[in-house]
């Protein structure tokens, strides 16, 4: 039987071939390969430049999905003919049986762990190697980790407006866009903290708890009790079929008796489709009660019904509310499973699951919190996995060092420019082990030290020094893959999503908090500032080669 880890493998090298890219950066590498620099050692960052939503901060999710992209890297023969058949025909041949030997194996790559909270301005990956191949490497990079680390942080921030209390369901495959879209989002959702998803592929695959009942189309295909087959069943435990249309209908009399209810108004087809599916999953009883009507047939209906199951000795789990006023309907529905539990002698009544879908966002999850209801489960779609607040994290690939020498991209917008060198980063923490700051040095520089004051450029606050004392200091990146392998275990779903949670816990209320959180700070060593003032002045100054003879 194949692996969770071989399946995921699998399933990355079908939708991200290295042909996923952009044609310019083969055409890039070849303008590399006949200067003969492809083989220069070059080094890449990615980082993205605003954190998402107006938030705080962001999680950094597509991690494990680089790595597996980077162990696979090769070209097929029949990715080689193509990009000869669409590269200019005066293309040197030669360069195609170069793309036939290429691979990740003089590739390294250092990273913040998946799952992680990060910031604006921060290297998550640094990458490097020799120049033509890490160039090729920069679409894919960013295609993996920008929808992933976007929807992370979006299910995080729905994770945040929820409550502990309250489980949340991604259910958005039907909206996603397209079937990656669907499959990333469900896994990254998990990360993010949410705890179900309806996409069986991505249970199977990441080992996401799946869950799911019925949906309006079952109930509104029954029209009588004449459909429902078989009409018995089975107690739990028990050796003899009861007709369960029968007992069914007896707790609904009874059950419209104690609310004081009209038999007449109760949809007939709504009946049968719930006795029909309980029939069926008489241990996963949780239908939709508002195909018609909540009050005078759905609730009625399932009480019914799950009476019946529960004299059999079975256990429903609830119902599931899909339009309307949410709040209202779910404090009506407990009411009558309270009434019902008390007058019939069923506790577990008392527990049955409220289950509530229809267009959630953020803000109406916020808002949830604020109104009395009794809903247990929140499942969302739309707004979750399509990111309506903010449809791209950008996410950028930016050169920094070539042949050992530091390289930088200026700008006339100062928010487009990149910072040069090969760099550390290091999260500073206050006593209480919150983040202060996360500050971007050189490589060479040593590491700050706990208890040692230093002095550092807040970014965004032009010449502004600052001087800060962490309590605790630790290294956010680590190194992942070297040589053409991984050097880091591969994290499960799970694992990257018990980081994040305890990650964002971290966090200071004030930097966690979804509406005008405070800003935080990301800052430059002396020593990195001092290098980009230098540069920015060398650029400054011109270059005066066309006079040079």
């Amino acid at each position: 039987m194949a692996t969770r880890e071989g399946n995921e493998q699998s399933v990355l090298h079908r939708r991200v071939p290295p042909l996923l890219t952009d044609l310019y950066q083969f055409t890039m590498a070849y303008a590399y390969w006949r200067a003969r620099r492809h083989n220069e050692p070059a080094v890449f960052e990615l980082f993205f430049r605003d954190n998402p939503f107006g938030g705080g901060f962001s999680l950094f999710a597509g991690l494990s999905d680089c790595l597996l992209f980077l162990q696979n890297f090769t070209f097929s023969d029949d990715d080689v003919e193509y990009l000869r058949s669409v590269l200019p025909a005066d293309t040197d041949a030669a360069f195609f049986t170069y793309l036939k030997e290429l691979d990740c194996s003089g590739v390294c790559v250092s990273a913040v762990p998946e799952g992680s909270v990060v910031f604006a301005r921060v290297p998550l990956l640094e990458v490097s190697g020799p120049l033509a191949v890490v160039q090729l490497l920069e679409t894919s990079l960013l295609c993996l980790v920008n929808y992933a680390s976007l929807v992370c942080s979006n299910a995080a921030r729905f994770r945040l407006a929820a409550g502990p209390r309250r489980r949340l369901m991604e259910m958005g495959l039907r909206r996603a866009q397209g079937p990656d879209g669907g499959l990333t989002a469900s896994r990254y959702s998990y990360i993010g903290g949410f705890d179900l998803t309806s996409n069986a592929l991505a249970g199977r695959l990441f080992g996401i708890p799946v869950a799911g009942t019925m949906a309006h189309s079952y109930v509104t295909s029954f029209s009588s009790l004449e459909e429902v087959w078989p009409q018995t069943l089975v107690p739990c435990g028990g050796d003899g079929p009861i007709d369960f249309i029968c007992l069914v209908k007896g707790w609904l009399g009874r059950v419209c008796q104690l609310l004081g209810s009209k038999p007449n108004l109760i949809r007939e087809g709504e009946l049968a489709a719930f006795l029909s599916y309980a029939i069926a999953y008489p241990q996963n009883f949780l239908p939709v009660i508002d195909s018609y009507s909540v009050s005078c047939s759905g609730l009625l209906c399932f009480c019914a019904v799950a009476l019946g199951l529960d004299e059999l000795q079975y256990r429903p789990l609830g119902v599931r509310l899909d339009s309307g006023d949410l709040c209202r309907q779910s404090l009506e529905v407990r009411r009558v499973f309270k009434e019902c539990s008390k007058q019939f002698s069923v506790p577990q009544f008392e527990s049955l699951l409220i289950v509530g879908t229809n267009s959630v966002s953020e803000q109406s999850l916020s808002e949830l919190n604020k109104k009395d209801n009794e809903i247990d489960v929140v499942g969302v779609g739309t707004h979750l996995v399509t990111c309506t607040r903010q449809p791209s994290l950008g996410c950028v690939y930016k050169l920094i060092e070539v042949r050992g020498r530091p390289r930088m991209k200026f700008s006339e917008d100062l928010e487009k420019s990149t910072l040069p060198g090969r760099k550390s980063v290091y999260r500073l923490l206050d006593t209480d082990a919150h983040p202060l700051m996360d500050l971007v040095c050189l490589s060479e520089e040593p590491a700050p030290k706990a208890g040692v004051s230093l002095n550092c450029f807040p970014l965004g606050l032009d010449k502004t020094i600052q001087s800060i004392t962490p309590a605790h200091v630790a290294s956010l990146r680590l190194d992942v893959f070297s040589r053409g392998q991984i050097t880091f275990p591969l994290n499960s779903a799970s694992e990257s999503r018990e980081r994040a949670q305890i990650s964002l816990q971290t966090l200071h209320p004030h930097h966690r908090r979804l509406q005008e959180p405070h800003n935080y700070t990301v800052a430059l060593s002396e020593r990195l500032h001092s290098l980009v003032s230098d540069i920015t002045k060398g650029n400054g100054k011109g270059s005066n080669f066309l006079l040079s003879n």
